[in-house]
């Protein structure tokens, strides 16, 4: 009796492991390709995954709210459309099995290898398919699926093969050199002693994994921030004298990050060192400039949607992607492709009415920036006739940067670059 395993899906680059949050299906169930089977949770997103084949759903192995591994069998799926009796010790030895092959096939088979750096999700039907018609990730990627969200499905896939004739089989790429996200180093805890009137709160699993994060991103880069103050006055003055206009023509709304995010862009291109990665004793230059914004979820936690090739994109291409990004961000709406992939980030202090902060770097991106609240203050003007003193609109700008490929002489001419970008800011540009 023919059976297909459903498993923990990898969402992200640095995702080891998820939340099962619910359940769409019990056992028993029929279901049809790209019905909902489940939620999953992780430090990123949440996401609801597809099925990728029909059939019955004959075993369930994980209870909502389990932390699971990728690569786990999360349930079975019998492709004849009966129930089958199936132990939980045989699943797992199938798990084992199957993960065996999988690495001997990921050594042998670079496409595999290649098609693991997609932001793109691909059943393991598609996948197994798509390996066995010579399709290319280039060519797997150009298919317009037509499941949930984009995702492609096995007519799409085998559409394409069909138009696609007897074209000769794509060589295969080589494969891409990986690297494992370092490990935490888990110390014993400082002993706390608790009061009669304290409050004990349990930390949920998403600030639990953000702390992690923090605590590696601190021991993996050594941090350095720079600080620079910025006279936006123009900048302001062109905002308040085009936003209405701005949200009338476009339908958007015009706030200072899409601003500040078309600087930084530019900056990043001029310092191709500052939009990189670092993998052992080797800098790695990313061609794409995607730029991550910090968005405060209405939970209290953060989360970073990117703003892929924004160097590429307009002012108004910015705001538009970047509206878009936080709203859905703040509805629990974003796809796991939307916070991938980031090679700098930008974080809003001012938003809090803070005037300065030092942030920690997202691993594995070297640098981010943080904007301070943008303040009148008196400043020392020089004119022709003498200097005189101006109400002017002025912030703080500060970049944490690592210190093991970014010194103080690159890391404070990116951050003047940026400043000197706002200060220049062309008040005649049209809306």
């Amino acid at each position: 009796m023919a059976s297909f395993n459903i498993v923990m899906p990898k969402l992200g680059e640095s995702i080891q492991e998820g939340t099962i949050t619910k359940w769409f299906v019990k056992e028993g169930d029929t279901v049809e390709e790209d019905d909902m089977l489940f939620e999953v949770a992780t430090d990123k997103v949440d996401s609801e995954i597809p099925s990728p084949v029909d059939g019955v759903i004959t075993k369930i192995l994980y209870a909502e709210d389990s932390l699971v591994a990728v690569g786990e069998v999360l349930a079975v799926i019998s492709l004849d459309g009966e129930q089958e009796e199936t132990s939980t010790e045989e699943v797992a030895e199938e798990t084992k099995t199957e993960k065996a092959e999988t690495v001997s096939e990921e050594s042998e088979n670079s496409v595999d290898d290649s098609r693991k750096l997609s932001n793109r999700f691909y059943s393991p039907l598609v996948k197994t398919i798509a390996k066995e018609e010579n399709v290319s990730l280039e060519e797997l990627e150009s298919i317009e699926g037509t499941g949930a969200g984009g995702r492609v499905q096995k007519k799409d896939i085998l559409a394409y093969i069909e138009n696609k004739g007897t074209a000769a089989p794509v060589a295969k790429a080589q494969p891409a050199k990986t690297t494992s996200a370092p490990v935490v180093e888990r110390k014993a805890p400082m002993p706390v002693s608790i009061g009669a009137g304290d409050a004990v709160i349990e930390m949920d699993r998403v600030r639990k994994l953000i702390a992690d994060h923090m605590v590696m991103s601190k021991k993996v880069s050594p941090h350095v921030t720079s600080v620079v103050e910025a006279d936006v006055t123009e900048l302001v003055l062109w905002r308040n004298k085009n936003k209405n206009a701005f949200q009338e023509k476009y339908g958007d709304k015009i706030t200072f990050m899409p601003i500040f995010t078309e600087a930084v862009a530019a900056a990043l291109a001029e310092y191709p060192l500052v939009n990189s990665s670092v993998d052992g004793d080797k800098i790695i230059l990313k061609k794409d400039i995607n730029v991550g914004i910090a968005v405060a979820k209405p939970d209290g936690n953060l989360i970073v949607p990117v703003i892929k090739n924004a160097e590429q994109r307009n002012l108004i291409g910015i705001t538009k992607e970047l509206n878009r990004l936080a709203n859905a961000a703040r509805t629990n709406k974003l796809e796991p492709a939307e916070i991938q992939g980031g090679t700098f980030t930008i974080t809003n202090f001012g938003s809090f009415g803070n005037i300065i902060g030092t942030p920690i770097i997202s691993q594995p991106q070297v640098a981010i920036l943080a904007t301070g609240i943008i303040e009148k203050k008196p400043a020392v003007l020089e004119t022709p006739s003498g200097d005189v003193i101006a109400i002017r609109h002025k912030m703080y700008l500060s970049l944490s940067y690592d210190h093991r490929i970014i010194d103080g002489a690159l890391g404070g001419a990116f951050l003047r670059r940026i400043a000197d970008l706002l200060e220049q800011f062309d008040t005649n540009r049209a809306i």
